[in-house]
């Protein structure tokens, strides 16, 4: 092989090797809570010679909306953050694979897709505040509409985020469908203040971060948070969880192979790797919720992640149909 041809062999390897990397891309799209160590994915990237691309959507079920938008010509090879609120509208919509991985040994399920995680969306409230007020907590959502608690109360927009909409389904579980309209209606005579994601609601409404709201629509492992990254300012959380009938719902999430996948064999390896010992271990400190897959161990601060007695939830096929209803009626009675 004379120069010129040993140039072209090696011109013609990298040329290779760039298209092979560029054919190893697969797209995860997330909602915005969506949180992994760095080295939990290189791992994932290292072991299966790809390239992992993460597609942060929005809130919940801003990312289920555009992920239906786009199912002709989809805009990820997966999807994380699923959850037993809007699994069916996903699977009714078509953007989920006729054929998903085979699913670990797990603690709660979801139709049509792989368990990853789950947890409890409740009342969190700011004790601080509580107690400068001398305020008695609420006992009942019923409360709630009460004069005293006027103004209190910021929760996420069922219509946009995912435990806005989970609170929306415990109410209608807990309370039925008329008596939870019924109150939403009374709790937009009383001051309930709407934010468009968790996020919003947590980092800005909260009396906790600074705004005036201090009680809020979030997750019962909220406190366990406050305490892990407080860095030993707190033995015990400045927040506490509410589970009133009618307010607790358990929310599962999951992930899925998308319809139309470009990469569906890397995105099988990658569904299936959420529910791996290291992405498991990695997700209560990092998006505070517990691992689905069976037998794994949860870190000390859970102690203050406190599991509701019981939750509610409309059954899954009355969800599966009323939805949409049911976002419909809440934004006319609450927002217009």
């Amino acid at each position: 092989m004379n120069r010129q041809q040993k140039i072209l062999a090696v011109l013609g390897i990298w040329l290779w090797g760039v298209q092979a990397f560029a054919q190893t891309e697969v797209r995860l799209a997330v909602h915005g809570s969506f949180s992994l160590p760095e080295e939990t994915i290189a791992k994932f990237e290292r072991e299966n010679r790809a390239k992992v691309s993460v597609i942060k959507v929005g809130s919940g079920n801003e990312m289920l909306n555009k992920l239906i938008l786009s199912r002709t010509k989809p805009i990820a090879d997966a999807v994380y953050g699923l959850d037993n609120a809007n699994i069916a509208k996903a699977v009714q919509n078509g953007i989920l694979a006729e054929k998903q991985p085979v699913s670990a040994p797990v603690n709660v399920s979801l139709p049509g897709a792989l368990a990853v995680d789950y947890g409890y969306v409740v009342l969190n409230y700011d004790k601080k505040w509580f107690g400068q007020n001398k305020l008695p907590l609420p006992q009942s959502l019923q409360d709630l509409a009460k004069p005293a608690y006027k103004n209190l109360l910021v929760t996420p927009n069922p219509a946009t985020s995912s435990p806005g909409l989970s609170f929306l389904m415990a109410n209608i579980g807990g309370l039925g469908e008329e008596a939870a309209f019924k109150w939403w209606g009374e709790m937009r005579r009383n001051g309930v203040k709407v934010a468009k994601s968790w996020s919003d609601a947590y980092n800005t409404d909260f009396t906790r971060n600074g705004g005036s709201r201090p009680l809020i629509v979030s997750y019962a492992a909220s406190p366990a948070a406050e305490v892990h990254y407080g860095k030993g300012k707190y033995t015990e959380p400045p927040t506490g969880n509410l589970f009133l009938k009618g307010g607790v719902f358990r929310q599962v999430e999951g992930a899925a192979v998308l319809k139309g996948a470009k990469q569906p064999a890397l995105a099988v390896k990658l569904v299936s790797y959420l529910q791996s010992a290291d992405v498991q271990q990695a997700l209560p400190t990092e998006m505070w919720v517990y691992p689905a897959v069976k037998g794994t161990p949860l870190p000390k601060v859970f102690e203050f992640a406190q599991t509701p007695p019981k939750h509610d939830a409309p059954a899954a096929k009355e969800m599966a149909q009323k939805q949409k209803q049911w976002v419909g009626r809440w934004t006319r009675v609450v927002l217009k």
